[in-house]
């Protein structure tokens, strides 16, 4: 199974941008702790980018399967198992 990030490039931006927001509101919660900003601002700010990047995981997953595991399933190359295997250990981690 390929092991690098495929995608179309519409894709690829669009995961680009949201790390790239992403980036910013952490690189804002780190100010706002140098500058000991209230906690619970911290918190909601601090929540709101692990709600990015779990947007950016579901994209991510989603053009896997659209893309790298639909090709070696249509080419016949697909070790079933692995492929269940894998995707269910992303999803378990998800969970935690």
């Amino acid at each position: 199974m390929n092991t690098k990030l495929y995608s179309k490039e519409p894709t690829k931006s669009k995961i680009l941008h949201r790390l790239k927001i992403t980036k910013g509101h952490l690189d804002k919660v780190v100010e706002m702790v140098e500058k000991d900003a209230y906690c619970i601002d911290v918190i909601h700010q601090s929540q709101a980018i692990q709600s990015a990047l779990k947007k950016v995981d579901e994209v991510v997953l989603q053009n896997h399967l659209q893309c790298c595991v639909l090709d070696e399933v249509k080419m016949g190359a697909a070790d079933d198992k692995k492929l269940i295997s894998e995707i269910m250990n992303v999803f378990q981690k998800s969970q935690m």
